[in-house]
């Protein structure tokens, strides 16, 4: 019986012994990842700073803090503050930080996030406290990088580098939005105001343009038919100048060829006329006896008038 107490107490021995190596070495032995650090405290003082890889922590005596220096961010829930000019407006925020002293993070404050968190919300009531309400609706950036640089003045002692502060939502009084409304609303009228104003003058413009073209075309239109106008009247008068010349000159070569017998029958059918009209006076050229002597002469030669009838000189004077 006592042999069989024996076994059993030193096989819980050996189970106790294997455990309690297990433990040692998984205590001992840590594999940190390329994004932690571990801040060792040996004995409640600060040993140094380890990591990445694998690092030795010896159990009982040393203590290891795990910390992550990768970017994260804190989510700042709606706050409301006060502006310059008395208005409250709800804001809510995020801070992106990173941890660049694992030490100070560690030993220099006691929750790094949740005081963080609150400066975070402090520093946007003091920094809104000092902005008028148009501003606040109007210059984000400019509020977000206020913040980040006086955010970064207080957790650098804590080993955070505030990198970034984006606003995401600023909410403001129901009679500022009324405001708001009613202003962007008359802003779009006048908007629409001006593009229609701007439509008409261009038309305007449009038309008055057209109506130019239009006249000068039919200016030029104009002229061009009177210069055609001008040429075709230009060119009758010209063919009836030349048809003028042209019955001239005919007339001129058969008067060349005219002897005085024709010359003095139509002087007789010229008086023919003269004696049917009802007219009581008659002018007759002075010529006219010459011609009619020599048209009797010539006709007493031919043989077709007798001499007899050839009035003396003195008789036909």
């Amino acid at each position: 019986m006592s042999g069989l107490f024996s076994n059993q107490t030193s096989l819980f021995l050996v189970i106790f012994l294997v455990l309690f190596v297990f433990y040692v070495l998984v205590r001992l032995i840590r594999i940190v990842p390329e994004y932690e650090r571990l801040v060792i405290l040996a004995l409640g003082r600060y040993a140094g700073t380890r990591g990445p890889g694998v690092v030795i922590v010896i159990p009982l005596l040393e203590k290891a803090i795990k910390t992550d220096m990768r970017e994260k961010f804190l989510d700042i829930p709606s706050q409301t503050a006060i502006t310059q000019d008395n208005a409250p407006i709800a804001i809510d925020f995020l801070v992106y930080y990173r941890v660049i002293d694992p030490k100070l993070s560690v030993i220099a404050v006691e929750d790094v996030v949740s005081s963080s968190t609150n400066i975070a919300t402090t520093t946007l009531r003091a920094v809104i406290g000092d902005i008028t309400l148009d501003d606040v609706l109007s210059k984000r950036e400019q509020i977000n990088d206020t913040l980040r640089v006086k955010l970064d003045e207080v957790t650098e002692r804590w080993g955070l580098k505030v990198t970034s502060v984006e606003i995401r939502e600023i909410e403001p009084p129901r009679d500022v939005q009324d405001a708001m409304n009613r202003q962007m609303t008359a802003e779009r009228e006048r908007r629409a105001a001006v593009t229609r104003a701007s439509g008409e003058r261009e038309a305007s413009i449009a038309v008055a343009e057209g109506e130019k073209q239009a006249a000068i075309l039919r200016a030029e239109g104009q002229k061009q038919s009177a210069i055609l106008q001008a040429e075709g009247e230009r060119q009758a008068q010209l063919l009836r100048a030349q048809g003028f010349a042209a019955s001239l000159q005919a007339i001129d070569a058969q008067a060349s060829t005219a002897d005085g017998r024709t010359m003095a029958l139509q002087y007789l059918e010229t008086l023919r006329g003269i004696g049917s009209s009802p007219s009581t006076k008659f002018v007759l050229p002075m010529e006219i006896t010459s011609m009619a002597q020599q048209l009797l002469g010539t006709m007493s030669a031919n043989g077709k008038v007798p001499a007899a009838s050839v009035l003396p000189e003195e008789d036909r004077q």
